[in-house]
């Protein structure tokens, strides 16, 4: 397959998982506001792994129209796994969530508009015939039909291993990274994670156990550093709605908790390190 077919195959593929949860993330479930934020996430990675063939005035132009609806996502679903956290907490002090179940329900009417503007509507479609027919499809240089053509299995090999690289590089001092340094960590861990399931079906069977080893490291890093990152935007939203963290600490991580979260994701990080690098291409 040539770079420009998976890319289509892929790009499309999650656009339509985005767009199959519209109606219920507009309707306020949880779920599906989920579903849709986890579909944006594979999209923007998919475009982040063909970058430098689709880059160009209109890949940045939706770039940030991406952004500008992936923030109205984000906070909603911010606050989802805050209450989620609180339901959890004994005894269940119904009168506190109040301010949080209040900041969710404003956040939601904000997200429902711009599910509903026709600035969403336009980015859809963008999207798609960007997709299709964008302006990276049409440039003639020897460069671009170059990279077009490509074998999908060649370049994804290659670009697997450098974003791998640049992984195990940035992780190399966790544990002694404050909260934004961890979150990139994070990002980077996420990135690769949906980049290897969008390559999928371009990884022979042959590498089948290398990926499942090297995805199951990464699921697990990103679960250890998922708890300490919605931990920092706990503290943060709380600190925002004017609550007292101190009246509640059992709402938020303790320092032994993070220090253990703190190994898990370190100890997985030398795991991958030792993990023969995945290879699709026999090049």
């Amino acid at each position: 397959m040539t770079c420009d077919a998976a890319f289509r195959t892929a790009a499309t593929h999650y656009l339509d998982q985005l767009t199959a949860h519209h109606e219920g993330t507009a309707a306020g479930e949880a779920a599906a506001l989920h579903a849709m934020r986890v579909a944006m996430a594979r999209l923007r990675t998919t475009i982040a792994l063909f970058l430098p063939m689709v880059e160009g005035d209109e890949q940045l132009r939706l770039a940030a129209e991406l952004k500008w609806l992936n923030a109205h996502l984000g906070i909603v679903r911010d606050l989802d796994v805050a209450l989620e956290r609180l339901v959890k907490i004994k005894p269940r002090a119904s009168v506190k969530d109040q301010p949080w179940k209040r900041e969710r329900a404003a956040c939601q009417r904000h997200l429902t508009r711009a599910l509903g503007s026709p600035r969403y509507r336009r980015l859809i479609e963008d999207v798609t015939a960007w997709i299709e027919n964008g302006d990276w499809s049409r440039k003639r240089t020897k460069k671009a039909a170059e990279q077009r053509a490509q074998p999908a299995e060649e370049y994804c090999s290659d670009k697997l291993q450098e974003w791998r690289k640049k992984l195990l590089k940035r992780s190399r001092k966790l544990k002694e990274f404050g909260a934004r340094k961890r979150h990139r960590v994070r990002l980077a861990n996420k990135r690769l994670s949906y980049a290897i399931e969008a390559a999928e079906t371009l990884i022979p069977p042959s590498e089948t156990p290398a990926m499942t080893a090297t995805l199951k490291l990464l699921h697990k890093t990103h679960k250890s550093l998922g708890e300490l990152n919605d931990d920092a935007r706990f503290r943060a939203l709380a600190t925002a709605l004017g609550e007292d963290m101190m009246d509640g600490s059992e709402r938020a991580l303790q320092p032994k908790q993070k220090k253990r979260l703190l190994r898990k994701a370190a100890a997985a990080y030398e795991d991958l390190a030792q993990l023969k690098p995945l290879k699709i291409s026999n090049s």
